[in-house]
């Protein structure tokens, strides 16, 4: 049976066996992170209303630009819910393995969101469709598209 995360305005399913990090949250971030068993990751953090989803999903990729030297973007769009994510797959190197990452970002109602997941290629290849459910589970819970 899945956990189930709800606290402010954000509420998603995730596997119960992966470890749920509120430390954002506690030092008042609208963000809560998820970490799979093999060190991946999912997170989703809310932003005003006023943030354009678009130079969101960018900074975070110039973020990673700045981490790693080695990473390939691409544009992504993805239809979940009836919500348009817009955002980039990721591809790097991290202690000589290749990742993946994805970034994607929506507006939905009275806020931003966006949504943060990263895994080695093996583990990725392998809970991608997790990553994915997460999301839906997430979108299915907020205000009509």
């Amino acid at each position: 049976m899945p956990a189930k995360f709800d606290k402010m305005g954000i509420s998603f399913q995730y596997p119960e066996n992966w470890t749920l990090d509120e430390e954002d949250a506690l030092q008042g971030r609208d963000s809560v992170t998820v970490y799979t068993p093999g060190g991946g990751f999912w997170s989703v953090a809310v932003h005003p209303s006023t943030t354009d989803p678009d130079q969101l999903a960018e900074a975070a990729v110039d973020a990673m630009r700045q981490e790693y030297d080695s990473l390939e973007v691409e544009g992504a769009h993805e239809a979940i819910g009836g919500y348009e994510l817009r955002g980039y797959d990721l591809n790097f190197y991290c202690l000589d393995l290749v990742n993946t990452a994805r970034v994607r970002c929506v507006r939905v109602g009275g806020g931003v969101y966006s949504v943060f997941c990263q895994a080695e290629d093996r583990e990725f290849d392998q809970i991608a469709l997790v990553f994915q459910a997460m999301t839906t589970s997430l979108l299915g819970g907020l205000c009509g598209p």
